[in-house]
């Protein structure tokens, strides 16, 4: 059975790396569907806490979803119990945090995710 648009942005939310970012078109990027703007929507229809949505920032590593969580100060709280340091609303190292999907996941692989 074929992944949704929206169970295939999950997926790869899911297998993003504890204490690593990463931004909406990378996600965009590595499904080849859609857009980065699709991938945020797609997020924010999710349960934020039942996926790393915390983990995906926007291209500048800013938390530009901060208001789409229960409370505006959660995104951060959660992305600093992972050890990432926010300032100002954005990413402190983002470089060097950021993580691509393409780097871990192979696109002929990605069907065996599962989407619980």
């Amino acid at each position: 059975m074929s992944k949704s648009y929206f169970e295939k942005v999950y997926a790869v939310t899911r297998c993003i790396p504890f204490g690593r970012v990463t931004n909406y078109g990378a996600v965009a990027d590595f499904l080849a569907l859609g857009s980065a703007r699709m991938v945020g929507w797609a997020l924010n229809k999710s349960k934020h806490l039942e996926i790393p949505a915390h983990r995906v920032v926007n291209r500048k590593g800013e938390l530009s979803g901060r208001n789409m969580f229960p409370a505006p100060f959660l995104m951060q709280q959660l992305l600093e119990n992972e050890g990432v340091r926010i300032e100002d609303n954005r990413v402190v190292e983002f470089d060097r945090l950021f993580w691509h999907p393409g780097w871990d996941l192979k696109q002929e692989d990605f069907e065996q995710i599962t989407v619980d």
